[in-house]
């Protein structure tokens, strides 16, 4: 792991986002579902159970990612957009912390396990499905300065 013990704590935040497409009836499937109308979608709410392991991601990102260092999470926060017109649902995961070291790793795991658990929800009405863009979005704090993508 890389030392980071003569770094100051800083107050660190990291976006990140990814969406999943899929056909046209499984994003109204998840619609309805969130409307509270029956579906096909037998799992259960599909919404927000990729939130909350998104969530739970984030906290274990260092269990995950080999030499990842662990931290103190102070937020984290998982939006999840389904939207008709480009067959998809956007994730979008905010983290934040007061430590030595950034908490990229965790954003952008938080959106991948939102993902794959808005996939398995889902797999029995969607074979198509695909995972896509999961990318950082900015990150505020650190040494090495802000960075925000330029999309």
């Amino acid at each position: 792991m890389v030392n980071v013990g003569d770094k100051l704590i800083t107050q660190r935040t990291a976006v990140a986002r990814g969406r999943v497409t899929m056909a046209t009836h499984t994003v109204q499937s998840i619609m309805e579902q969130v409307s509270g109308q029956e579906t096909k979608l037998k799992k259960g709410a599909v919404l927000g159970v990729a939130q909350i392991a998104g969530i739970m991601a984030a906290k274990r990102t260092s269990n995950l990612i080999p030499l990842c260092h662990p931290l103190p999470i102070d937020s984290v926060e998982i939006e999840l957009c389904p939207d008709p017109k480009s067959k998809s649902v956007q994730i979008t995961s905010t983290v934040t912390t007061s430590a030595r070291t950034g908490v990229e790793m965790e954003a952008l795991t938080a959106v991948s396990v939102a993902a794959l658990t808005l996939y398995d929800m889902c797999k029995s009405l969607d074979k198509t499905m695909r995972i896509e863009g999961v990318h950082l979005l900015s990150k505020v704090g650190g040494v090495s300065g802000d960075y925000h993508a330029i999309n």
